[in-house]
């Protein structure tokens, strides 16, 4: 049973993240300290340092051959769930390159969460330290596989829009009036175009994966499920040098992307960027749909009791911080990203007690 320590153990927790958000806000709307380019650089930094030492750090301490993989496998069969779900809607859609940007938003909604921060204390104390345990290996699989998969969205998403910018073949006369084409010539530019804009699907996920190599935040996940291997089948430690210098940038990690969203926020006219009716979706997305795809997904595994609950409870954790970084460092609704992020664990204790009460009666 969850009691009033336990409570404040987690708002103990949540409350520096919103310290952080306010220093930032703070620093460009009323103090002034930072303009928009530094705060584009700023949140640079998040991306391709603190974020990949961060997700390092936690990933080398996990033990490899003691995760429950049933409960692992209820969340991936739940997130591929989800993502097929969407990429059906993106396809039959009207306007496909619209709905496959809201399709890589809507699954950050619905299945990327805040494991670490909110979800370890909670879960801890709803149901032990067992359940801690499996949070926090839902974190590293969350790092290593399906940000990873976010990613490679936005690459493509980035990759195919820069194909399809095709510069147009516009020609001056004498006196510097435009000379419309011959037919013919307007014909080839045409085609031109057309083959520019549509790149073969293997020179483009050459380019994706390209950078996907040079991107930190992949191989932050793969060095650290490396180490974490070798260390625990033979039994040895990280150095402390080694350690320190890790630990020196990662525990900046959370703090400077929640400093980094408190700038972005103070850029906006609102607080609320995205307005009412995208934050109330964001919401659904969260709190409503994704544990509902879980549920599916977790009984359909074969999860039943107290795993069941922590499955269900920890799809409805509040929104991914690393979601609303990489939003808005490849520009894909980062305003929804932001309100879901701020609102969304702000609300996520009532709800996610409100889930365990319900769970423990069901049961």
């Amino acid at each position: 049973m969850i009691e009033g320590r336990d409570v404040w153990k987690v708002i103990e927790t949540m409350t520096p993240l919103y310290v952080a958000l306010g220093l930032g806000y703070g620093s460009v709307r009323w103090w002034h300290v930072f303009t928009g380019e530094q705060c584009e650089a700023i949140n640079r930094l998040v991306v391709y340092f603190t974020i990949p030492f961060f997700t390092f750090e936690f990933t080398s301490h996990m033990d490899p051959f003691t995760m429950n993989y049933r409960v692992i496998a209820a969340d991936a069969v739940s997130k591929l769930l989800t993502a097929g779900v969407l990429a059906a809607w993106a396809r039959w859609c009207s306007s496909a390159k619209s709905s496959y940007s809201w399709a890589i938003t809507a699954f950050s909604l619905s299945q990327l969460t805040n494991s670490l921060v909110v979800g370890a204390p909670l879960l801890d104390a709803m149901y032990g330290r067992w359940a801690q345990d499996i949070i926090v290996q839902l974190s590293v699989v969350q790092s290593i596989a399906w940000m990873a998969l976010l990613l490679f969205a936005l690459e493509m998403r980035k990759t195919s829009g820069a194909a399809g910018s095709a510069p147009a073949d516009i020609g001056a006369g004498a006196g510097g009036q435009v000379v419309a084409p011959e037919p013919q010539r307007a014909m080839d530019v045409e085609c031109n175009t057309d083959v520019a804009a549509h790149p073969t699907l293997g020179s483009l996920m050459k380019t994706v994966w390209l950078k996907l190599a040079l991107n930190p935040n992949i191989y932050a996940s793969v060095l650290g499920v490396i180490w974490v291997l070798i260390a625990h089948r033979w039994h040895f430690e990280m150095p402390r040098i080694m350690e320190g210098s890790v630990l020196v940038m990662s525990k900046a990690g959370t703090g400077l992307s929640m400093f980094t969203m408190g700038l972005f926020m103070a850029l906006q006219d609102k607080i609320v960027a995205c307005g009412p009716k995208l934050s109330a979706l964001g919401m659904v997305l969260k709190f409503i749909a994704g544990p509902a795809a879980t549920t599916i997904c977790a009984v359909a595994v074969g999860l039943r009791g107290d795993l069941l609950s922590v499955a269900i409870v920890q799809a409805a954790l509040p929104q991914s911080i690393s979601s609303f970084i990489f939003a808005r460092e490849y520009g894909l609704h980062s305003d929804v990203l932001s309100t879901a992020v701020i609102f969304g664990t702000l609300v996520s204790l009532p709800v996610l007690i409100a889930y365990y009460q319900v769970l423990g009666l069901l049961s």
